[in-house]
């Protein structure tokens, strides 16, 4: 099974702090990393560690950021040959993190937003060889609406994670099989309140601008299928949360790699909830994404 994924490639610069700033605030730094990042690429190496076959396509500058990131893509078996080298900066994103792993991101694109027509000119041909894209918005919102009307009808299956959240509504989405929204970008892209009992009619919304399916994440509250028969809830798994800025590229990377081996959406989002819960329980996007054997062994302990 082929996932491929068009996306960001980033390096997180990560400070744990006290507790998350207000507007015009600083507030004490515990301690400075560096991570490879990006939500094309953490979810290129997620999909890869459960077992997929994953090629990756985005842009990086010509400096060590982006040396450092194709390495690390190479490292977890990722196919990078067709991730460009451009004269801009590498993508950065600088995170902060609270004690309770709540996080807060400053994203400056680099070579991201030189992600255009003419490279996907390039690609096109592979992307609509594989069984699943996987889509996010850390690349141009035309590239992204340009793939969508180019890719053919019927294959890949097009999984959409609108982060961060952007209005949607020059994009095509009948191309979208899945949405997968956060709480605060379904907040962002339907003006939800935030009442879990109000959120079926918010996602009807959004079917009815022609996306096949909506999951929507939320966080220690799992997550939410919303389909034309209904809405179906899926409790979060517990876990000790140290960080939680990976959680949801491992639970769009597991709903791709299920739903492209066949298996329904019950399976598939039971299955990324594990993934996801597991990623919360590392500091960094990449080094906390679970492997297939983890997420095995994970749901072990909670079967009958």
């Amino acid at each position: 099974m082929k996932v491929a994924v068009l996306g960001s490639l980033n390096m997180d610069l990560v400070t744990n702090v006290e507790r998350l700033p207000q507007p015009g605030e600083t507030v004490g730094g515990r301690s400075f990393a560096r991570y490879p990042g990006g939500k094309g690429l953490n979810q290129a190496v997620a999909a890869a560690r459960l077992g997929a076959q994953v090629v990756l396509f985005g842009r990086v500058g010509q400096d060590e950021f982006g040396e450092e990131l194709l390495s690390v893509a190479r490292e977890n078996g990722v196919d990078v040959s067709l991730v460009e080298k451009v004269e801009a900066q590498t993508g950065t994103a600088t995170v902060l993190v609270d004690p309770k792993g709540e996080n807060m991101i400053a994203y400056a694109p680099g070579a991201n937003a030189l992600v255009d027509k003419a490279y996907l000119d390039r690609i096109l041909p592979i992307l609509s060889t594989v069984d699943v894209l996987l889509l996010q918005l850390e690349i141009p919102l035309s590239t992204v609406a340009e793939v969508l009307s180019r890719l053919p009808a019927e294959r890949p299956l097009v999984i959409l994670n609108p982060s961060p959240a952007q209005d949607l509504r020059v994009l095509p989405l009948g191309r979208v099989d899945v949405l997968v929204p956060n709480a605060q970008e379904f907040q962002a892209l339907t003006g939800w309140s935030g009442n879990p009992e109000e959120l079926e009619r918010a996602g009807r919304r959004l079917l009815g601008r022609g996306v096949k399916t909506l999951v929507v994440t939320a966080g220690s509250d799992g997550a939410y299928l919303v389909e034309s028969e209904g809405i179906t809830h899926f409790p979060a798994f517990p876990a000790a949360v140290v960080d939680a800025t990976g959680a949801g590229d491992a639970f769009c990377a597991a709903l791709a790699v299920k739903l492209g081996s066949g298996r329904g959406f019950y399976e598939a989002i039971g299955f990324a909830n594990a993934a996801a819960a597991l990623a919360t329980t590392k500091k960094g996007a990449v080094p906390s994404l679970p492997t297939l054997s983890d997420v095995q062994a994970f749901l072990a302990k909670f079967a009958n």
